[in-house]
Protein backbone atom coordinates (compact mmCIF):
# COMPACT_ATOMS: atom_id res chain seq x y z
CA UNK A 1 0.00 0.00 0.00
CA UNK A 2 1.21 3.60 -0.77
CA UNK A 3 0.74 5.86 1.54
CA UNK A 4 1.62 9.54 1.17
CA UNK A 5 2.28 12.95 3.32
CA UNK A 6 2.04 16.78 2.07
CA UNK A 7 2.13 19.89 4.07
CA UNK A 8 -0.44 21.62 1.71
CA UNK A 9 0.52 25.66 3.01
CA UNK A 10 -3.22 26.53 2.69
CA UNK A 11 -3.14 25.28 -0.87
CA UNK A 12 -0.52 28.07 -2.06
CA UNK A 13 2.13 26.93 -4.40
CA UNK A 14 5.75 28.39 -4.15
CA UNK A 15 4.89 30.51 -6.94
CA UNK A 16 1.96 32.08 -4.21
CA UNK A 17 -0.46 30.96 -6.02
CA UNK A 18 -3.96 29.69 -4.78
CA UNK A 19 -4.37 25.89 -6.49
CA UNK A 20 -5.74 23.60 -4.72
CA UNK A 21 -6.15 20.80 -8.29
CA UNK A 22 -2.19 20.73 -8.12
CA UNK A 23 -2.15 19.53 -4.70
CA UNK A 24 -4.67 17.00 -5.21
CA UNK A 25 -3.17 15.48 -8.30
CA UNK A 26 0.04 15.27 -6.16
CA UNK A 27 -1.65 12.67 -3.75
CA UNK A 28 -4.26 11.23 -5.84
CA UNK A 29 -3.26 7.55 -6.16
CA UNK A 30 -1.86 6.54 -2.55
CA UNK A 31 -3.74 4.54 -0.27
CA UNK A 32 -3.91 6.91 2.50
CA UNK A 33 -2.68 10.40 2.59
CA UNK A 34 -2.03 12.31 5.62
CA UNK A 35 -2.66 16.63 5.25
CA UNK A 36 -1.30 19.15 7.51
CA UNK A 37 -1.85 23.16 7.22
CA UNK A 38 -5.85 22.43 5.95
CA UNK A 39 -8.10 25.37 6.68
CA UNK A 40 -11.68 26.40 7.50
CA UNK A 41 -12.27 30.42 6.94
CA UNK A 42 -8.76 31.42 6.55
CA UNK A 43 -7.94 34.93 5.47
CA UNK A 44 -4.66 33.67 4.03
CA UNK A 45 -7.29 32.06 1.26
CA UNK A 46 -9.88 34.09 1.43
CA UNK A 47 -11.91 32.08 3.41
CA UNK A 48 -11.90 28.66 1.65
CA UNK A 49 -13.88 25.24 3.13
CA UNK A 50 -10.48 23.22 1.98
CA UNK A 51 -12.28 20.16 3.79
CA UNK A 52 -15.30 20.17 1.57
CA UNK A 53 -12.99 20.84 -1.42
CA UNK A 54 -10.69 18.34 -1.00
CA UNK A 55 -13.37 15.51 0.22
CA UNK A 56 -14.77 16.82 -3.29
CA UNK A 57 -12.01 16.44 -5.29
CA UNK A 58 -11.85 13.25 -3.90
CA UNK A 59 -14.98 11.57 -3.28
CA UNK A 60 -13.95 7.99 -3.24
CA UNK A 61 -11.81 8.38 -0.17
CA UNK A 62 -13.30 8.57 3.35
CA UNK A 63 -11.84 11.32 5.55
CA UNK A 64 -11.12 12.91 9.30
CA UNK A 65 -10.15 16.31 9.82
CA UNK A 66 -8.56 17.42 13.22
CA UNK A 67 -9.10 21.35 13.94
CA UNK A 68 -6.29 22.11 16.48
CA UNK A 69 -8.29 25.26 17.13
CA UNK A 70 -10.75 27.19 16.04
CA UNK A 71 -10.78 31.77 16.21
CA UNK A 72 -13.58 34.10 15.61
CA UNK A 73 -13.61 35.02 12.08
CA UNK A 74 -16.51 37.41 11.65
CA UNK A 75 -19.56 35.08 13.02
CA UNK A 76 -22.91 37.12 12.53
CA UNK A 77 -26.97 36.67 12.41
CA UNK A 78 -28.89 36.73 9.73
CA UNK A 79 -32.57 36.56 9.70
CA UNK A 80 -32.54 35.77 13.28
CA UNK A 81 -29.95 32.66 12.41
CA UNK A 82 -26.50 32.21 14.03
CA UNK A 83 -24.22 32.13 11.32
CA UNK A 84 -20.60 30.33 13.11
CA UNK A 85 -17.56 31.78 10.99
CA UNK A 86 -14.55 30.64 12.39
CA UNK A 87 -11.13 30.16 11.33
CA UNK A 88 -10.04 26.46 11.84
CA UNK A 89 -5.89 24.89 11.13
CA UNK A 90 -5.35 21.78 11.59
CA UNK A 91 -4.65 17.91 9.90
CA UNK A 92 -6.07 15.97 7.62
CA UNK A 93 -6.41 12.39 6.62
CA UNK A 94 -8.05 10.08 3.54
CA UNK A 95 -8.19 6.45 3.42
CA UNK A 96 -9.87 4.06 0.62
CA UNK A 97 -10.55 2.25 3.40
CA UNK A 98 -13.43 2.97 6.06
CA UNK A 99 -11.31 4.59 8.97
CA UNK A 100 -12.13 2.35 11.78
CA UNK A 101 -11.83 4.99 14.93
CA UNK A 102 -10.15 8.69 15.27
CA UNK A 103 -8.78 11.17 17.79
CA UNK A 104 -7.01 14.57 17.36
CA UNK A 105 -4.13 14.67 19.94
CA UNK A 106 -3.27 18.24 20.92
CA UNK A 107 0.22 18.72 21.90
CA UNK A 108 2.00 20.73 24.17
CA UNK A 109 2.51 24.77 24.01
CA UNK A 110 3.89 27.72 25.34
CA UNK A 111 2.54 31.14 25.12
CA UNK A 112 4.66 33.38 22.92
CA UNK A 113 4.94 37.09 22.83
CA UNK A 114 7.35 38.17 19.68
CA UNK A 115 6.36 35.19 17.18
CA UNK A 116 3.47 33.83 16.11
CA UNK A 117 3.16 30.34 17.42
CA UNK A 118 -0.40 28.13 17.42
CA UNK A 119 -1.73 25.27 18.58
CA UNK A 120 -0.20 21.85 16.79
CA UNK A 121 -1.72 18.25 16.78
CA UNK A 122 -1.51 14.83 15.54
CA UNK A 123 -4.84 13.58 14.09
CA UNK A 124 -4.88 9.84 14.66
CA UNK A 125 -7.13 7.46 11.90
CA UNK A 126 -6.81 3.85 12.96
CA UNK A 127 -7.28 2.10 9.51
CA UNK A 128 -7.65 -1.29 8.33
CA UNK A 129 -4.78 -2.48 6.02
CA UNK A 130 -3.75 -5.56 3.71
CA UNK A 131 -1.71 -6.27 6.96
CA UNK A 132 -3.88 -5.78 9.62
CA UNK A 133 -4.74 -2.76 11.74
CA UNK A 134 -2.79 -0.03 11.53
CA UNK A 135 -2.56 3.69 13.33
CA UNK A 136 -1.68 6.38 10.64
CA UNK A 137 -0.73 9.95 12.33
CA UNK A 138 -1.03 13.39 10.52
CA UNK A 139 1.36 15.08 12.66
CA UNK A 140 2.59 18.66 12.98
CA UNK A 141 4.95 20.40 15.12
CA UNK A 142 5.92 23.44 16.04
CA UNK A 143 8.40 25.78 13.71
CA UNK A 144 10.29 28.30 15.91
CA UNK A 145 11.82 26.26 18.72
CA UNK A 146 13.22 23.38 19.25
CA UNK A 147 12.39 22.97 22.89
CA UNK A 148 8.89 23.32 22.22
CA UNK A 149 9.15 20.81 19.36
CA UNK A 150 11.24 18.39 21.47
CA UNK A 151 8.21 19.09 24.40
CA UNK A 152 5.49 17.73 21.86
CA UNK A 153 7.24 14.90 20.44
CA UNK A 154 7.97 13.11 24.09
CA UNK A 155 4.11 13.82 24.56
CA UNK A 156 3.08 12.71 21.08
CA UNK A 157 5.46 8.76 21.54
CA UNK A 158 4.08 8.58 24.79
CA UNK A 159 0.54 8.66 23.38
CA UNK A 160 1.87 6.66 20.23
CA UNK A 161 3.71 4.06 22.16
CA UNK A 162 1.32 3.64 24.89
CA UNK A 163 -1.75 3.19 22.83
CA UNK A 164 -2.08 -0.40 23.57
CA UNK A 165 -2.36 0.43 27.06
CA UNK A 166 -4.18 3.45 26.88
CA UNK A 167 -6.77 2.35 24.23
CA UNK A 168 -6.95 4.88 21.70
CA UNK A 169 -10.01 6.74 21.41
CA UNK A 170 -12.27 4.60 22.79
CA UNK A 171 -12.24 1.01 24.28
CA UNK A 172 -15.41 -0.73 26.75
CA UNK A 173 -17.82 -0.46 24.46
CA UNK A 174 -18.72 -4.23 24.37
CA UNK A 175 -21.14 -2.50 27.41
CA UNK A 176 -23.36 -1.26 24.47
CA UNK A 177 -23.28 -4.10 22.60
CA UNK A 178 -20.62 -2.99 20.58
CA UNK A 179 -17.18 -4.77 19.33
CA UNK A 180 -14.31 -2.66 20.57
CA UNK A 181 -12.05 -1.41 17.74
CA UNK A 182 -8.60 -2.78 17.49
CA UNK A 183 -5.36 -1.75 19.46
CA UNK A 184 -2.68 -2.71 17.44
CA UNK A 185 0.85 -2.12 17.65
CA UNK A 186 1.77 -1.10 14.28
CA UNK A 187 1.76 2.56 13.50
CA UNK A 188 2.49 4.57 10.51
CA UNK A 189 3.58 8.28 11.68
CA UNK A 190 3.75 10.85 8.94
CA UNK A 191 4.08 14.77 8.74
CA UNK A 192 6.11 18.27 9.09
CA UNK A 193 8.08 17.59 11.71
CA UNK A 194 9.35 20.98 11.68
CA UNK A 195 13.23 18.86 12.37
CA UNK A 196 16.32 18.36 11.01
CA UNK A 197 17.90 14.57 10.98
CA UNK A 198 19.84 13.93 13.87
CA UNK A 199 18.92 16.71 15.75
CA UNK A 200 18.01 16.23 19.63
CA UNK A 201 14.07 16.01 18.24
CA UNK A 202 15.13 13.29 15.81
CA UNK A 203 16.67 11.24 18.31
CA UNK A 204 13.53 11.09 20.41
CA UNK A 205 11.41 9.64 17.64
CA UNK A 206 13.88 7.35 15.98
CA UNK A 207 16.76 6.63 18.75
CA UNK A 208 20.98 7.38 18.47
CA UNK A 209 22.66 5.90 15.51
CA UNK A 210 24.84 3.79 17.10
CA UNK A 211 28.46 3.75 15.87
CA UNK A 212 28.92 0.03 14.89
CA UNK A 213 25.00 -1.12 14.75
CA UNK A 214 23.12 2.00 12.86
CA UNK A 215 19.80 2.96 13.49
CA UNK A 216 18.53 0.85 16.37
CA UNK A 217 15.26 -1.33 15.60
CA UNK A 218 14.02 -1.89 19.15
CA UNK A 219 9.93 -0.82 20.62
CA UNK A 220 10.60 2.42 21.84
CA UNK A 221 11.88 4.31 18.85
CA UNK A 222 9.93 4.27 15.55
CA UNK A 223 11.51 3.70 12.47
CA UNK A 224 13.08 6.40 9.94
CA UNK A 225 11.50 4.71 6.24
CA UNK A 226 14.02 6.48 4.24
CA UNK A 227 17.41 5.26 6.06
CA UNK A 228 15.35 1.80 6.04
CA UNK A 229 15.21 1.05 2.87
CA UNK A 230 18.79 3.30 2.50
CA UNK A 231 16.71 5.89 0.23
CA UNK A 232 18.57 9.44 -0.46
CA UNK A 233 15.82 11.49 1.40
CA UNK A 234 16.58 14.64 -0.26
CA UNK A 235 14.95 17.80 1.38
CA UNK A 236 11.42 18.38 1.63
CA UNK A 237 10.61 22.39 2.20
CA UNK A 238 11.86 24.90 -0.03
CA UNK A 239 12.85 27.95 0.92
CA UNK A 240 10.35 30.72 -0.51
CA UNK A 241 12.96 33.90 -0.50
CA UNK A 242 15.01 32.27 -2.99
CA UNK A 243 13.50 28.77 -4.15
CA UNK A 244 16.41 28.13 -6.80
CA UNK A 245 18.85 27.92 -3.95
CA UNK A 246 18.98 24.32 -3.18
CA UNK A 247 21.26 24.88 -0.31
CA UNK A 248 18.47 26.57 1.70
CA UNK A 249 16.23 23.57 1.79
CA UNK A 250 15.36 21.21 4.21
CA UNK A 251 14.46 17.81 5.28
CA UNK A 252 12.10 18.64 8.02
CA UNK A 253 8.63 16.08 6.55
CA UNK A 254 9.10 12.18 7.93
CA UNK A 255 7.41 8.97 7.61
CA UNK A 256 8.23 6.98 10.37
CA UNK A 257 6.98 3.49 11.46
CA UNK A 258 6.85 1.11 14.42
CA UNK A 259 9.60 -1.72 14.28
CA UNK A 260 7.16 -4.34 13.94
CA UNK A 261 6.43 -3.32 10.62
CA UNK A 262 9.63 -1.90 9.34
CA UNK A 263 10.49 -5.13 7.04
CA UNK A 264 7.35 -4.29 5.19
CA UNK A 265 9.07 -0.63 4.11
CA UNK A 266 9.61 -1.32 0.27
CA UNK A 267 9.88 2.26 -1.11
CA UNK A 268 10.42 5.66 0.14
CA UNK A 269 10.94 9.03 -2.66
CA UNK A 270 9.65 12.36 -2.40
CA UNK A 271 8.08 14.26 -5.09
CA UNK A 272 10.54 16.90 -5.92
CA UNK A 273 8.19 17.99 -8.98
CA UNK A 274 5.29 19.20 -7.00
CA UNK A 275 5.05 22.71 -6.84
CA UNK A 276 1.64 22.56 -4.99
CA UNK A 277 3.32 23.78 -1.25
CA UNK A 278 6.47 25.42 -0.31
CA UNK A 279 6.89 21.54 0.97
CA UNK A 280 7.09 18.69 -0.71
CA UNK A 281 4.78 15.38 -0.76
CA UNK A 282 6.33 12.57 1.13
CA UNK A 283 5.36 9.08 -0.33
CA UNK A 284 6.34 5.66 1.41
CA UNK A 285 5.31 1.91 0.14
CA UNK A 286 4.19 -0.90 2.74
CA UNK A 287 3.93 -4.07 1.59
Amino acid sequence: MKCVSYNIQFGFGIDAQYDLDRVVEAVRGADVIALQEVTRNSPMNQGRDMVADIRAMLPDYFAVYGPNFEAEMGSHLKDGKAIDVRLQFGNMILSRTPILSSRNLLLPRTRSYDKLNLQRGALEALIDTPFGPVRFYSTHLDHRGADERLMQIRFLMDRVLGYPMEGGSLTGVAEMGFTDPPHPEAFVLMGDFNMLPGSPEYVAVAGQVDHEFGTPTVSRFAVDAALRVDAEPGTTCVNLEDPADTSRHKRIDYCFVHASIASRIKAFRVDQQAIGSDHKPVWVELG
